[in-house]
């Protein structure tokens, strides 16, 4: 397990690299880089040493590219002042072939790490279902998630369930105090809540003896009032079920869950508001800490941790779950979104300001929009992640029911299910997190180009080959020297690196682009190389074992993004 055969044939160009520096007797360490398809793996550029050897990089590059590879490198090549590493095809084909049938259907992930990540994503408040602005922050979390345990990481997803506020308490009272539209009998919880709590909301604006009603709630909840606490925790607990049904029908699951509403029962948000009292400062009854200096300046550096009325805030309770993240992680990464930006540089002031060296990682990210426009939960303009999902599936089926009238009805809906899922999945996490996103369906649903559609065909087509061959007979892997051939053996070489190096620097999108432009190669070799009529038979088996290790790495990079790779569509 844990083959690398990219980083492999790096490690042996750094040592050619090492020995022509030897042989030029420089002292300046020269820099290999990958080089354009056309010029070989890796280029050395001779610049570097001109100064040093008093002549142009041409003429260096002429020198250097005298010097004796190692296999599978070819014998190096100067053109103008780069020096290009091409390889021989037949013992490059059997070095990255060989890696990837010795790792089997593991090909792509790296040996264990030592580091313990607790990862948390999602963590919407328990008042309501998901909606599409916030879709993102699920997809790119347990893609990383998935990429992270790819390359060797102990990870641990988490759901922090802020069941603490005046939101929780509002919608508790709703819930207990309004009566339901019976029309709405057939909904799930959550929608039904939601409609309660959008009620409450607009009684509150004009009601002054239910703000009281609200704010002494509060105070006894935050207070530690434990039957209250149930009570609420209750109403949350429902929401959530509501919520955690949406994400596992995106194949989006938790290993744990975290409850605001313990930090003020087990006394975690007290001793963090006697720890910062020395610290803090006074404003009309509340307590501040004054983060001046910490890169913030007016409101902005003021952190309020507990109002007038004694009850905490926000940020205290984020204080305390961080602390108590601190003690159970080597590693804490958090995926929020970009309008907490602000929150979180105020949580690190705060952290250092408490002499504590420790902050989380966090990865912001821009909110997913509708061509439509923005949307906004309070006001009820909203689109739920669930109508997503059932919008996607419908046009899965009508495009599935188009190409397959072949297959029975049961079957169209379930690839039209995988391929619908994955489309919303695929399509969100494919752009950087944090460049703004607006989902389109003629993009999403495409069968051609960067799309799920696109990467799952090109995986059922490789499981199609290889059950139209039944076995792959003899095999000479020195026979696969077609440029496309060693064009998608270069790719499939890449893939293990390509994971940790996405994994390493929480860049879920660079294997969503990879994953297109493997797709991409794939087709082209499908198209200019025959398999199951490839002759002699050795060659056919060594392109049917390509065809393997295709599948291999297409399902894993399907995988490792949260996305279904079907066998047929």
């Amino acid at each position: 397990m844990g083959h690398d055969p990219w980083t492999e044939l790096r490690d042996r160009a750094e040592q050619v690299r090492r020995t022509i520096e030897s042989e030029l007797r420089v002292t300046t360490p020269g820099v290999l880089q990958e080089a354009p398809a056309d010029h070989g793996l890796f280029a050395l550029a001779a610049h570097t040493w001109a100064k040093e050897l008093k002549t142009s990089p041409a003429s260096i590059a002429t020198r250097a590219s005298r010097v004796k590879p190692v296999s599978p490198f070819a014998p190096l090549r100067a053109e103008g002042p780069y020096v290009n590493f091409t390889v021989d095809p037949a013992p490059f084909a059997e070095l990255v072939l060989s890696a990837v049938r010795s790792d089997g259907e593991t090909y792509g992930t790296s040996p264990a790490r030592k580091e313990r990540v607790l990862l948390e994503h999602t963590s919407a408040n328990p008042t309501g279902p998901l909606h599409v602005g916030r879709a993102r922050n699920p997809f790119l979390g347990d893609a990383l998630v998935r990429l992270m345990r790819a390359a060797g990481y102990k990870v641990t997803s988490e759901y922090l369930v802020n069941d603490i506020g005046r939101q929780m308490v509002l919608l508790y009272w709703a819930v207990a105090h309004l009566p339901e539209d019976p029309s709405d009998s057939e909904e799930r919880i959550e929608y039904r809540y939601v409609k309660l709590y959008q009620k409450a909301s607009a009684k509150l604006e004009g009601d002054e003896t239910l703000k009281r009603e609200i704010e002494r709630l509060t105070q006894r909840f935050e207070g530690g009032d434990v039957q209250l606490t149930k009570d609420i925790r209750k109403v949350g607990e429902a929401v959530l079920g509501g919520i955690l049904e949406t994400l596992r029908r995106v194949n989006v699951t938790y290993d744990s869950f975290f409850w605001e509403s313990d930090a003020i029962l087990d006394g975690s948000v007290q001793r963090v508001i006697e720890r910062l009292m020395p610290l803090g400062k006074e404003e009309d009854g509340a307590r501040y800490l004054d983060l001046t200096g910490f890169g913030l300046e007016g409101d902005a550096a003021k952190y309020f941790f507990v109002r007038r009325d004694g009850t905490s805030l926000y940020t205290t309770r984020d204080i305390a779950y961080h602390l108590n993240k601190m003690g159970r992680c080597d590693v804490a990464i958090d995926v929020i979104g970009e309008d907490h930006k602000l929150s979180f540089q105020r949580l690190k002031a705060a952290f250092q300001l408490m002499g504590i060296d420790w902050a989380p990682e966090t990865i912001f990210y821009a909110f997913v929009n509708l061509p439509e426009g923005r949307m906004s939960t309070r006001k009820g303009r909203v689109v739920y992640l669930d109508d997503l999902i059932d919008e996607a599936i419908d046009r899965a089926y009508a495009e599935v029911a188009k190409r397959r009238e072949d297959l029975p009805e049961a079957r169209k809906r379930e690839i039209a299910q995988t391929i619908g899922v994955a489309a919303v999945r695929y399509n969100i996490v494919r752009v950087q997190a944090e460049k703004a996103i607006t989902f389109r369906w003629e993009e999403a649903l495409s069968f051609e180009g960067n799309s799920a559609p696109f990467l799952q065909y090109a995986h059922a087509r490789a499981c199609s080959i290889l059950a139209k061959a039944d076995g792959h007979g003899p095999s000479d892997l020195r026979l696969l020297v077609h440029p496309q051939e060693q064009m998608l053996i270069r790719w499939i070489a890449k893939f293990p690196s390509t994971v940790r190096e996405a994994a390493e620097g929480r860049r879920v999108h660079a294997v969503a682009g990879y994953a297109a432009d493997f797709a991409s190669q794939f087709n082209l070799f499908y198209r200019d190389c025959p398999v199951l009529a490839a002759e002699p038979a050795s060659l056919r088996g060594a392109r049917l074992g390509l065809v393997d290790a295709s599948r291999v790495v297409l399902r894993n990079a399907l995988d490792g993004l949260g996305l279904t790779a079907p066998k047929e569509m």
